[in-house]
């Protein structure tokens, strides 16, 4: 039993910085504090709880599973401490030093980033952002496990710890390379419907993470008996307008995307030949950085960036 009147409770800064790093010298550099001085933070703390916390792996230190079960609710605790005693509207952006990961596709690397960049550099300075890649079948574990602080994402069901917030909505354009010989013969201007045979005979370029053949695109095919040829599937939306761009193939966009990209790549825009329905992107945190005055201003910033779109 843990003696809360002598219990220090600067160490469960450390071992919140121990849990998130796994090793005494990053955890150092986290806290300001040097090496020996966390491993002697981290011997009171073992000799206070009475558990084991940690043990030697390689050149770094593996939690043990009575640690990790206190990693959730610890950080949920100290960033409830932390919006307490600083209060979110007591943040000041022009010196925070916070750090970030956004994980979404590279649609964001387009659309929200370059934003994001030049809106930090007048606002917050020292604020640094990271978006690292979307990885669809895990993305929820990753807020889970303090590798990303927020997502950028499809809407899907959630589990109960996840927040979320709408931030934008997407319908779909068709593109195509400038002067594509089948449809230049067909005379169909950009800005113009493409026929639903020509679009279901001409090759699909798709864009699949997971390498799926089959996306909205398809159901909405298949919702009026038809279906297109998926013949490449590509993980980025970078990759899909500059494959599209180099051959006679064509793909589905979101609409915003397809209009931005097509001058600098070479490409015209195409309304599709039926209805698909719009995607709606969610922001999704974990509750723990519900209160936290750095991520809640962060996502407001985000949130009023994409709703541009």
């Amino acid at each position: 039993m843990v003696n809360f009147s002598t219990f220090d409770l600067n160490l469960l800064r450390v071992l919140d910085a121990l849990l998130r790093d796994g090793s005494t010298v990053a955890a150092g550099r986290r806290l300001g504090l040097s090496q020996p001085a966390v491993s002697a933070a981290l011997g009171r703390l073992r000799s206070a709880i009475g558990e084991e916390l940690f043990f030697r792996r390689g050149q770094g230190l593996e939690a043990t599973e009575f640690a990790r079960s206190l990693e959730g609710p610890l950080r949920e605790a100290l960033d409830k401490i932390e919006a307490l005693l600083s209060g979110s509207d007591r943040f000041d952006p022009a010196n925070s030093d916070a750090r970030f990961r956004i994980s979404g596709s590279d649609f964001f690397a387009e659309m929200l980033m370059p934003a994001l960049a030049e809106h930090l550099a007048r606002m917050a300075p020292s604020i640094r952002v990271h978006l690292v890649d979307l990885v669809p079948d895990s993305y929820v574990d990753t807020l889970e496990q303090y590798e990303v602080d927020i997502a950028l994402i499809p809407r899907t069901a959630l589990p109960e710890w996840v927040q979320s917030q709408p931030v934008f909505t997407s319908g779909f354009a068709v593109v195509a390379r400038k002067d594509h010989p089948r449809i230049r013969r067909a005379k169909i201007a950009p800005g113009d419907t493409i026929p639903i045979d020509l679009f279901c005979d001409l090759g699909h370029v798709l864009f699949s993470p997971e390498g799926n053949a089959r996306a909205m695109g398809d159901a909405a095919l298949a919702r009026i008996g038809r279906e297109r040829r998926v013949v490449m599937t590509l993980p980025v939306f970078s990759g899909v307008s500059r494959a599209v761009a180099g051959s006679d193939l064509i793909a589905l966009l979101p609409t915003q995307l397809a209009h931005h990209l097509a001058p600098s790549v070479g490409l015209e825009v195409f309304r599709p030949p039926m209805a698909i329905e719009a995607a709606t992107i969610d922001m999704i945190w974990h509750r723990r950085f519900a209160s936290s005055p750095a991520h809640v201003w962060l996502r407001e910033q985000i949130a009023q960036l994409l709703s541009r779109l």
